[in-house]
Parts: structure tokens; sequence; C-alpha cells
């Protein structure tokens, strides 16, 4: 290189390298602020610190997943699909943005892209319980409980404590008329989780449908206190994904009580 040349570059990398300096001082606090109005459900105030993130770190894949995530939060699937797309360009065997793109496609209700994305990370964890619980959802929207029911079971399995997931696969056995078994699987639930409103309500459902009013009544008391949400039938069926019969059960008991 000529020494002319050498003279002329050598003024500009010091600033430059500066500023990278400083960029990576100031990233990992409004990374971590960030993610803590993420996990606080501050959606609001979450989404314009990820736009500095991810304006300071183009090439973090994290940061887009993460942004995509507060979008899907608030209302906007498209953007976070867009969001998940760019982190998986930047890191192509990562799991996450293909389970959060598929959550995404599911509030579209691309059942098939969000299958697709489910079993790209089964065939390469066959145990990862997140991918198994959220096919068990897809297989449920498409009417399909039996599979719904094996993906759920194969969840709990997989991570231990997984409540919700033997939660829906109790309420797919009660949608598959296999009441005896659901009941059984929701009393072991309550048993070790005595204030999970999922299973208390299920089992008001399950109750009211074989005539025990009185214990149906309990068990409800519990769940609405804990859970108000229990209560709306287009929650339990668009949100929490409750299969049919267990809404329609728990609709008449909410309908002929005092």
């Amino acid at each position: 290189m000529a020494p002319g040349l050498a003279s002329l570059l050598a003024p500009l990398l010091s600033p430059l390298l500066a500023l990278v300096m400083a960029s990576q001082l100031a990233l990992p606090p409004l990374f971590d602020q960030a993610l803590s109005a993420s996990r606080e459900g501050r959606f609001g105030d979450a989404l314009p610190l990820w736009d500095q993130v991810v304006e300071q770190a183009p090439q973090a894949a994290s940061a887009w997943s993460n942004r995509g995530n507060v979008l899907l939060a608030l209302g906007q699937p498209e953007a976070a699909i867009a969001d998940q797309n760019r982190a998986m360009t930047l890191e192509p065997e990562n799991p996450d943005p293909h389970l959060n793109r598929g959550i995404a496609e599911e509030a579209l209700q691309r059942w098939g892209a969000a299958e697709a994305d489910y079993r790209w990370i089964l065939e390469r964890d066959p145990a990862d319980a997140s991918a198994l619980y959220n096919l068990g959802n897809v297989q449920g929207s498409l009417g399909d409980w039996p599979r719904a029911r094996a993906c759920f079971e194969a969840a709990a399995a997989a991570r231990p404590g997984f409540a919700m997931a033997r939660s829906s696969a109790a309420l797919a056995a009660f949608q598959l008329a296999e009441l005896e078994s659901a009941e059984q699987q929701l009393r072991s639930l309550i048993r070790r989780y005595p204030l999970f409103a999922d299973a208390r309500a299920g089992l008001t459902a399950l109750l009211w449908r074989r005539g025990a009013r009185g214990e149906a009544e309990s068990n409800w008391a519990a769940a609405s206190g804990l859970d108000p949400r229990y209560s709306q039938p287009e929650w339990l069926l668009q949100q929490r994904r409750w299969p049919p019969n267990p809404v329609h059960a728990l609709e008449d008991f909410l309908a002929l009580r005092p």
C-alpha cells in the first residue's frame, strides 16, 4: 500500500472502531431493558427498545426474534413473521424463530405453515416439548383430536411438570368421549396443582356433563376466581384452544347457573 493511502485510512479507522466499541458497551443494558419489558407484558414499551436493538445490532438473530414476538403480541402477525424470517436467515439452525413463526402463523390460521415449522424442529429434536404441544394445537384446530391428544401426551412426557400439556391431553380425551380417563387426569392435576385454573374449569365441564352439579359448582368457584377468562367461550376456543365438547359443556353449565 502506498504511504499516502495509509496515512489517509488511519484517521478514519480510529473513530469507526470507537463507534463500534461504544455500541457494544451500550447494547447489553438496552437488550436487557427490552427483554424485561417484553417479559413483563409491557409490549408498547418493549417495541421501541427492540427497534433500537435491531438498529444497533442488525446481525443479532435473537433481537429480531424477540421483536417479532412483541409484534405478534401487539396484533401484527405478518410483521412478526417477517422478523422471524430475518432471524432464521441469520441463524438457520436455531429452532426458536421456527417456533415463534409457527405461533404467528397459527394466529393467521395458516395451519399447514405452522405445522411445517413445528415439524422442522421435531425432525431435529423429537422431544422438543414446546413444538409437540403447539403441533397438538394445530391438529386440534384441524379437528384431528386423536393426533392432538398424542402430541399433548408426548409434550407432557418430554417435559415433566408441563401442566398445560397434561390438561390439554385430558381435554382431548373429553372430546373423544373418554370421560373416565379425562376425569382421572384432571383430578390428578388438581391434586398436584390446586391453583391450576385450566384443570379446575375442565373438571367443572366434565362433572356437569356427568351430572355432578354440586362438585362442578365448587370447582367452578375456584376456577373463576383464579382466571375469569374461563367464562368466555370465544377465548376458550380461539386463544386457549379447548376442544368444542368441553367448551359446550361449560357453556351449558354457565347458562343454567342461578
